[in-house]
C-alpha cells in the first residue's frame, strides 16, 4: 500500500491553489488539505500542522519561527511564495533538517495596487461610488495630480516604478531613504530630499521599504507631525514600517488628509480595528500581489518545486 505524504496549503483564503496550478501530477504520491482560514494562536497552529510533511505557505501569512518548526517533527518541506519570506526561520530549518524552497515573483502587482488607491484616495473614487448607489450625485471634490509633490520613501525596484508613473501624472518627485545617494534619485527623475523635507513637503507619501529591524517604525509621531494636513499617505509595502498607534491617531484627530493603506501589523485584523472604521482611510486586505498572474506563479512553481523535492527523496 503506497502511503501518502501529506501536504498543507495555508491561507488560501479563496482556494485560489486549485484555480491557479494543476495538483494532479502530485496527488497520487501527495495528500492535499487546503486550511482558507487563518490561525493565529502558536498553540492552536502547532496542533493544525503536526501531521502535515509539507507546508505550502502564502509569502508571510503565517509565520514559522524556531517555536513552531521545533514541535513539527514530521515538517520536511516548506514551500513558500515569493522569493523571500522573513517570517520563515531559515537557521531553524537547516537545524532541523527541512528544506525550504521558494516560488518565482511577478513585481508588477504592487506598484499597481499603489497607484490604483493613491488615485482613489485623491479623488474619493470609493465614496463616490458608494453614494451613486445610494442615490447621490457628486458629494466629493478631488485632488489633481498634476503638478502636486510626490514623496517615496525606498526608491528600489517599486520605488522606481512608482516614480515613473509620478513622472507620467506629471508631478514633483521627492525620494529619500537611509542609503539614497542623489545620482541614483536623479536617475529615477527622482530629487533627493532629507527626511524632515519629504515630509514636510509632499501631498502624497509612498512607503516602499523593506520590513528589518531598522526600518521597524520607521515612520512615528515626529514624522506624521510634519506632514501637510492636506497631504495622504500610502503603505503598500508592510504596516510596521509604520507606528499604527501614531498613525491611528493623526487620522482619528484629522491631522492628514488620510491614508491608503493595504498592510498591517496584524493581519488580518479584528472586527473593531480602527481602520474598519475610520472615514479618511481607504483599507485593503494586503492584496498587492493577488492576481491572477502574480498566483499562477506562484502555485504553478509550488506544484514543481513539491515534485522536484519528491524526485529527490
Amino acid at each position: 500500500m503506497n502511503i501518502k505524504l501529506k501536504a498543507a496549503i495555508l491561507d488560501d483564503y479563496q482556494h485560489a491553489s486549485a484555480m491557479f496550478a494543476d495538483w494532479s501530477v502530485i496527488t497520487d504520491r501527495v495528500e492535499l488539505t487546503i486550511f482558507d482560514q487563518h490561525e493565529s494562536d502558536e498553540t492552536r497552529l502547532i496542533q493544525r500542522l503536526l501531521p502535515f510533511e509539507i507546508l505550502c505557505v502564502m509569502r508571510e501569512r503565517t509565520p514559522l519561527n524556531r517555536k513552531i518548526l521545533s514541535q513539527l517533527p514530521n515538517c520536511k518541506l516548506i514551500v513558500s511564495t515569493g522569493v523571500r519570506n522573513a517570517s520563515i526561520d531559515l537557521s531553524a530549518t537547516e537545524e532541523f533538517g527541512i528544506t525550504v524552497k521558494n516560488t518565482g515573483y511577478l513585481a508588477s502587482g504592487a506598484p499597481e495596487l499603489t497607484w490604483g488607491l493613491l488615485l482613489a484616495i485623491a479623488r474619493h473614487i470609493p465614496q463616490e461610488s458608494l453614494n451613486l448607489r445610494s442615490g447621490n450625485w457628486q458629494t466629493t471634490v478631488g485632488t489633481d495630480l498634476k503638478g502636486k509633490t510626490i514623496g517615496i520613501i525606498g526608491l528600489g525596484r517599486i520605488g522606481s516604478r512608482i516614480a515613473k508613473y509620478a513622472q507620467a501624472f506629471e508631478m514633483r518627485i521627492l525620494a529619500w531613504s537611509p542609503n539614497l545617494t542623489k545620482e541614483k534619485a536623479i536617475e529615477a527623475g527622482a530629487i533627493l530630499a532629507s527626511k524632515d523635507e519629504l515630509f514636510k513637503e509632499s501631498d502624497f507619501i509612498t512607503i516602499h521599504m523593506v520590513l528589518g529591524k531598522r526600518s521597524k517604525e520607521l515612520i512615528k509621531m515626529d514624522e506624521l507631525k510634519l506632514m501637510k494636513s492636506t497631504a495622504y499617505l500610502i503603505n503598500t509595502s508592510r504596516g510596521p514600517l509604520i507606528r499604527e498607534a501614531d498613525l491611528i491617531e493623526v487620522l482619528s484627530e484629522q491631522k492628514i488628509k488620510g491614508a491608503a493603506l493595504d498592510v498591517y501589523d496584524t493581519e488580518p485584523f479584528g472586527a473593531d480595528h480602527p481602520f474598519r472604521k475610520l472615514d479618511n482611510v481607504l483599507a485593503t486586505p494586503h492584496i498587492g500581489f493577488v492576481t491572477e498572474e502574480t498566483y499562477r506563479i506562484f502555485f504553478q512553481d509550488t506544484v514543481r518545486a513539491i515534485e522536484s523535492w519528491l524526485a529527490t527523496s
